[in-house]
């Protein structure tokens, strides 16, 4: 049967985007090519023109010229048209990859979305709120429990602040006295009672020399250092 029917050919997948634009390229650097032979040759006839004189000679060189230069003309506007094809393949191909692009994302996102659900399956609202209360309950807790440690045992409870305040003023005023004269306390400063022998006007000790006689600190003194004792005048 299948010698008589024969078997069904199966269908070739289309050409794809990259395979369509290879073909056109391919076809437009051919066309290039001949466009590039063509303008050799035209350039070959303009100077065997240059060269020929007018008449029938120079005339079949223009002949032949014009020919190629239809030629050219015609194989640049098929390569226009390969430029237009080509250009069209490639926005195809732009908004083919920028669909993909796309669908690629989505299926990243619905692919993170369910990882997301999960793991908020774990975690819940309630659970973080009450993990912050009970941190809350403990810093408390733990504080009382310095404030507990630190306490003072020997510090009675009733003292009244104020007159702490006053105390200490009055602490300070005393220190403000003792340090007046140059920073120096009053118990080290020099003693300033005046001297009892400049008062009572004693004379020196003798030292074992005599002494010519004279005044020692505005006072008469006998030869031996002493006062001199004044003679009582006889009144007749």
């Amino acid at each position: 049967m299948r010698r008589v029917f024969g078997v069904k050919k199966d269908k070739e997948p289309p050409p794809s985007l990259n395979d369509a634009t290879d073909r056109i390229n391919k076809r437009g650097e051919s066309v290039d090519e001949k466009i590039k032979r063509l303008d050799a040759e035209l350039a070959r006839y303009k100077e065997q023109i240059k060269k020929t004189r007018p008449g029938p000679a120079q005339e079949a060189v223009k002949a032949r010229a014009m020919r190629v230069l239809k030629q050219k003309r015609m194989y640049e506007g098929q390569r226009d048209v390969l430029y237009n094809q080509t250009f069209n393949l490639d926005q195809v191909a732009f908004a083919s990859e920028g669909i993909k692009d796309a669908q690629q994302t989505m299926s990243a996102l619905k692919s993170a979305n369910k990882e997301l659900k999960g793991m908020m399956k774990t975690v819940k609202i309630q659970d973080i709120d009450n993990l912050q209360d009970e941190m809350m309950d403990m810093m408390d807790i733990s504080n009382e429990i310095q404030e507990s440690l630190g306490r003072s045992y020997s510090v009675p409870d009733d003292i009244d602040e104020d007159e702490l305040l006053g105390e200490l003023d009055a602490l300070e005023a005393d220190m403000g006295q003792e340090t007046e004269g140059e920073g120096v306390p009053s118990y080290l400063q020099p003693d300033n009672e005046p001297d009892l022998n400049e008062e009572l006007n004693l004379p020196s000790a003798p030292s074992g020399h005599a002494v010519p006689a004279g005044r020692v600190n505005n006072q008469a003194v006998d030869e031996f250092g002493f006062p001199a004792v004044p003679h009582a005048s006889l009144r007749n």
